[in-house]
């Protein structure tokens, strides 16, 4: 069941980002919705908008996260992960062993992404909608040639103070 609300999850917003200039009521519907509350706060400082708006985001994300997940089995998990590395770096001279601990971790990995996939179900559409928001705000002629740092594009920005916000809010929150 869970697996057919996450693909169904990630349909929809592949549904979004094909259709999003094709049909107007998609993007107008964000629009109404994002223009009044996070357009304000960009409007008003960029910089400052933005880290607030992504550090308001990876909030609510690393949240859903923790809740939909079983955080105890997944903090098992890592440390068994943990474990198995250090025995792969004493047999790094030993390419049989090593082989059978990777393939061990690939065992884990694959428990691990399927346990923390849960998430994706409350999490998808929102970012997509907001992503396809962010690439309209940023495209206007006013406000174009913007750069962060004097440098970095909206994306970049986006993804590296977005990372960086989850890593301090999963740690404060104790997230696996």
């Amino acid at each position: 069941m869970k697996k057919r609300w996450i693909f169904l999850a990630i349909l929809a917003s592949l549904v979004i980002v094909w259709l999003w200039d094709k049909y107007p009521a998609i993007k107008s519907t964000a629009h109404s919705i994002l223009d009044p509350s996070l357009g304000v706060l960009l409007n008003f400082n960029i910089f400052w908008g933005m880290a607030i708006i992504l550090a308001v985001l990876s909030l609510l994300m690393t949240l859903i996260q923790k809740y939909t997940t079983n955080q105890k089995e997944l903090k098992v998990m890592k440390e068994e992960q943990k474990k198995l590395q250090e025995e792969a770096k004493k047999y790094k001279n030993h390419p049989e062993k090593l082989m059978e601990l990777n393939q061990k971790q690939f065992e884990f990995m694959g428990k691990m992404m399927k346990e923390s996939m849960g998430s994706i179900v409350y999490t998808t559409i929102p970012i997509i909608l907001l992503f396809r928001w962010f690439g309209d705000y940023f495209a206007q002629e006013a406000i174009k040639s913007y750069r962060f740092f004097g440098f970095l594009s909206w994306i970049w920005f986006y993804l590296i103070a977005f990372m960086i916000f989850s890593s301090i809010f999963r740690k404060v929150l104790n997230v696996a």
